[in-house]
C-alpha cells in the first residue's frame, strides 16, 4: 500500500515557461532512461530479489522514481502553462500539441512514446541489479544532458540538480545490494535429512 504525500518530493516553481525547454525534459518523463521506466523496472524486478534488504531497496527506489515522476511532470507542465498553440508550434512541439494539448504525456525527447521494452526484468537478482545501476548512470548523464541544455533558467537547474544527484545515491544503494545479493548466493549449501538448507 502507498501513502501519497500531496506535496513534491523538492519544490518547483518555474517562473518563465518555455516549451522548448519543456520538449527536452519530457525525456525524463517517459524516455528510455526516465522516471517511468525506473520505477517499473525496480517495483517489478523486487519480487525475484533473494533477501528481504534488497527486496526493500528496489521497494524504496522504485517509490521513489514515482515521485521523480511527478516532479518532471511538474516541470514538463509548469514550462508550457499558459503557452500558446503557435508558440508550442515554434518550440517544435506541435505535434505533440496535436495529439496531447498540454497534458503531459510520457514519450523521449524525440517523440518515441514510452514502452516497456526499455526495460529488463530477468529474475537473476545480478543481472537486474547489474541493469539497476547502469539505469542509474544513464539517467544522471542525461540529467547532466539537461543541465547543460536549461543553464539559462536557475529554477529548472536547481529542480535538475536535485534530481541528478538522487541518481547518485541511488546508484550506491543498488551497489550495497549487489554486494549483498553476491554475498547470499556465493553461501554454502549442506544437507539435513531430506531438507536442503543454507548455512546462515
Amino acid at each position: 500500500m502507498y501513502y501519497y504525500v500531496k506535496s513534491l518530493q523538492y519544490p518547483i516553481d518555474i517562473k518563465t515557461p518555455d516549451p522548448k525547454m519543456a520538449k527536452d525534459i519530457i525525456s525524463q518523463y517517459g524516455g528510455p532512461d526516465g522516471e517511468l521506466g525506473a520505477s517499473l523496472r525496480y517495483l517489478s524486478q523486487r519480487f525475484a530479489m533473494p533477501d528481504k534488504k534488497s527486496k526493500a531497496i528496489l521497494n524504496d527506489i522504485g517509490t521513489e522514481e514515482l515521485a521523480h515522476l511527478e516532479m518532471v511532470g511538474t516541470l514538463v507542465h509548469q514550462l508550457t502553462d499558459g503557452v500558446s498553440a503557435e508558440e508550442m508550434s515554434r518550440a517544435g512541439f506541435g505535434a505533440y500539441y496535436t495529439d496531447h494539448g498540454w497534458g503531459v504525456y510520457p514519450q523521449s525527447a524525440g517523440g518515441v512514446p514510452w514502452s516497456a521494452q526499455t526495460i529488463a526484468v530477468k529474475s537473476d537478482p545480478v543481472a537486474d541489479l547489474v541493469e539497476d545501476l547502469a539505469a542509474e548512470q544513464k539517467a544522471r548523464a542525461t540529467y547532466e544532458k539537461l543541465i547543460d541544455l536549461c543553464a539559462d533558467n536557475a529554477d529548472v537547474v536547481d529542480v535538475l540538480r536535485y534530481l541528478r544527484e538522487r541518481e547518485v545515491v541511488h546508484f550506491q544503494r543498488f551497489g550495497e545490494a549487489l554486494n549483498g545479493v553476491e554475498e547470499k548466493l556465493a553461501e554454502k549449501r549442506f544437507y539435513t535429512g531430506m531438507k536442503e538448507n543454507y548455512i546462515r
